[in-house]
């Protein structure tokens, strides 16, 4: 119970400073994730992330509504390619003061020690669980 309050908290901190971005914290991070990664698999995306393909899919169909990720067929027809486009990188550009400001916040709160050893934690768990 402790792991999932957690993660709502930091998640509805997150959605308080990019809600002037028009983004949710889900979103920035598939944004994030895609102007690192470039082209890649949704099932790849998924897997990275470690998020069911309902979930992805929902959340990636609004960005690909406002053109901010571009998803084309893959070498077959259930593969989809995704790429961050120029509008959506520009996007993710603007958007991302707004995260940073959340990362410092959150940072500030819990000190700096309890950053990194969260960080090495979640990294942990996230290993741990894959697969699952």
């Amino acid at each position: 119970a402790n792991l999932r309050r957690a993660a709502r908290a930091v998640t509805k901190m997150y959605n308080h400073e990019l809600r002037s971005s028009d983004l949710e914290f889900t979103q920035f991070t598939l944004l994030m994730t895609l102007d690192i990664a470039g082209e890649i698999t949704q099932k790849t995306l998924g897997k990275l992330l470690a998020m069911d393909s309902t979930t992805l899919t929902r959340t990636l169909s609004v960005l690909v509504e406002r053109s901010w990720i571009s998803s084309n067929p893959g070498e077959d027809r259930r593969e989809k390619l995704l790429n961050l486009t120029p509008t959506g990188r520009r996007k993710f550009q603007q958007t991302q003061p707004h995260w940073e400001r959340a990362q410092k916040k959150l940072q500030a709160r819990i000190g700096e020690k309890t950053w990194h050893q969260m960080g090495q934690m979640l990294t942990g768990i996230a290993v741990a669980v894959e697969g699952d």
